[in-house]
């Protein structure tokens, strides 16, 4: 990537790798998301195929995702770092894009990893029966990197527009783990929380009201709500 923004997403990526606990983050998940999958699959009765099981630890993916994108805009504003990086990049939008890029790149590279990890522990421990499981195949675990990068991007957004890593990330963490699992047993209208229809994505045919397509839609559209208005919320500050 060329020009004024690809220079700023460069800067954005070498100051998460430079963060030590982002770096820890993307190095842990994969040993974690093992352990989850190897722990599924022990459990698991005969005919899981391994992607159901790699499958089956996504919700807990997003932890590592999430961590990524509140990391990324939290440990800047916690101190003064911001206002030198607004002393570089006085342009805003373009600075919230540009660690927006640098976030889904990373979360990417994380959920990558996990699911990968996930995926050769399923299959060393699992049934080992050869059955495909009805989430089997490609296209789920993609739809599954595809959500896990957009929970990045909405923990990013809220943080920038909150300005508080542990804020951000206890709202966020709140949401996707006890918030939504606790509608989703009273309501059918759960289905419109990001999580519960970015996991359409890679469980289609859960949900009589939104498919695969429609989940995913309904997940951008809170990710685009959330950097609207973090952007619009940056852009009014003095810092």
């Amino acid at each position: 990537m060329s020009g004024p923004l690809g220079r700023v997403v460069t800067a954005e990526l070498v100051k998460l790798r430079g963060l030590p606990a982002v770096v820890g983050v993307v190095l842990g998940t994969p040993a974690v998301a093992a352990g989850l999958a190897a722990a599924s699959a022990a459990r698991a009765s005969t005919g899981a195929s391994a992607a159901d099981l790699a499958l089956a630890t996504v919700p807990y993916l997003q932890v590592a995702t999430v961590l990524v994108g509140v990391l990324a805009a939290g440990t800047e504003h916690a101190g003064r770092q911001i206002a030198t990086t607004l002393t570089v990049t006085p342009a805003r939008w373009r600075h919230l894009a540009a660690q927006s890029l640098a976030v889904a790149a990373t979360s990417a590279l994380t959920a990558c990893a996990g699911l990968a990890a996930a995926l050769t522990a399923a299959a060393a421990w699992g049934p080992g029966d050869g059955v495909p499981g009805a989430r089997s195949g490609v296209r789920p675990l993609l739809g599954a990197l595809e959500a896990l990068v957009l929970v990045g991007l909405l923990a990013h957004a809220l943080t920038v527009l909150t300005r508080s890593l542990v804020g951000a990330l206890g709202a966020t963490l709140t949401l996707l783990l006890v918030v939504s699992p606790l509608l989703a047993t009273v309501t059918e209208h759960a289905r419109w929380l990001p999580d519960r229809a970015g996991s359409l994505l890679y469980l289609p045919g859960r949900d009589p009201v939104l498919g695969p397509v429609g989940g995913g839609l309904v997940l951008v559209a809170w990710v685009a709500a959330a950097v609207l208005a973090a952007g619009c919320a940056s852009a009014r500050r003095d810092v």
